[in-house]
């Protein structure tokens, strides 16, 4: 096998992935007091702990001084915003990967969207380190890549994304699976409790809307349902023909976009949106909204010509009642 018969991970699919995760991480930063995030916990003792691997956090430099921690906090938002920008991804990479790490180990209280961002910054090590352009907004190489350690770092940030898409698949369904065991997500009602949960479900602006739909036997099944069917559908979603995977996908961000608006989970959204694009759309993809969007050679397109691109997705939400 060739290096040409590898598609380039090098695209703004995954730049664009990158993005949306430090500007997920950088939002609970910037959102959040020194105080907030690094407040003592009942039986855990203060944070950050500074023990074991946690010691190797960046806010361990100053441990427990709040205005440290403070100037700490707000040095890890700058550096994620020029993450974010796209900016030299070789020189990006190892910074964004340690500073998801350090929030992850040092921060007090943690979510899902830490986790999957520190999961995903991790596995974009190695398409970054390998990355050439100046910023992951513009096109791939057109360059043949002839030297053996160009050829390595194709190869392995090919591989990091081909994992980091597996290990998509293999979240979603868990997420879905693991909740079928569970009545309140098989006779529909699931979504009843957690949009009426004062301290989880919508704001006061939004319950409005949301408590009248939760409060009927359709709603509320539906709230309920349709979620599972689009995770279960992002799980096996690399088997799934790419002109139904885009909707799929479109579903996904919405489903995503949706908890966050209920919730308050905007960083657990972005996060997991950076996940879905890489997913969803075809390795070696780019992004074009001139143009729009044709995917690259390689498996799961046909071989193109100069240049390929995949067709932008639509975003648009697949409602469906199981019963």
């Amino acid at each position: 096998m060739t290096h040409r018969s590898i598609p380039l991970p090098w695209t703004n699919v995954y730049g664009l992935a990158r993005s949306l995760v430090a500007l997920g991480t950088a939002g609970t930063l910037a959102a959040s007091s020194a105080q907030t995030l690094f407040r003592p916990v009942a039986t855990l003792g203060d944070y950050p702990s500074c023990q074991s691997a946690a010691a190797g956090s960046v806010f361990c430099l100053t441990p427990h001084d709040y205005t440290g921690l403070t100037w700490i906090k707000w040095a890890c938002v700058v550096l994620l915003l020029v993450v974010a920008s796209g900016w030299r991804p070789r020189l990006t990479a190892l910074p964004h990967a340690y500073i998801n790490y350090s929030v992850f180990s040092g921060i007090a209280i943690i979510d899902g969207g830490d986790q999957i961002a520190l999961v995903l910054s991790v596995l974009f090590v190695l398409p970054a380190l390998g990355d050439p352009r100046r910023w992951h907004w513009q096109q791939p190489p057109t360059h043949s890549l002839t030297s053996p350690p160009q050829r390595a770092f194709l190869l392995l940030g090919h591989t990091s994304l081909v994992v980091l898409r597996l290990q998509m698949s293999v979240l979603y369904f868990q997420a879905a699976v693991a909740k079928l065991p569970h009545s309140e997500w098989a006779d529909g009602t699931a979504m009843w409790y957690w949009g009426t949960n004062p301290d989880f479900g919508p704001a006061p602006w939004l319950a409005t809307l949301v408590t009248p739909v939760v409060s009927t036997a359709l709603g509320v099944a539906l709230m309920t349902w349709v979620p599972l069917v689009i995770e279960l559908s992002m799980a096996v979603c690399l088997l799934i023909p790419f002109h139904i995977r885009r909707y799929v996908m479109a579903a996904g961000l919405l489903f995503h976009l949706s908890i966050a608006g209920m919730m308050g989970l905007w960083s657990f959204a972005l996060a997991m949106a950076g996940g879905i694009i890489v997913l969803c759309l075809p390795a070696g993809s780019s992004l074009d909204v001139t143009r729009g969007e044709r995917p690259e050679q390689g498996a799961e397109g046909p071989p193109p010509q100069q240049e390929t691109r995949a067709p932008e997705p639509t975003v648009a939400g697949p409602p469906r009642s199981d019963g």
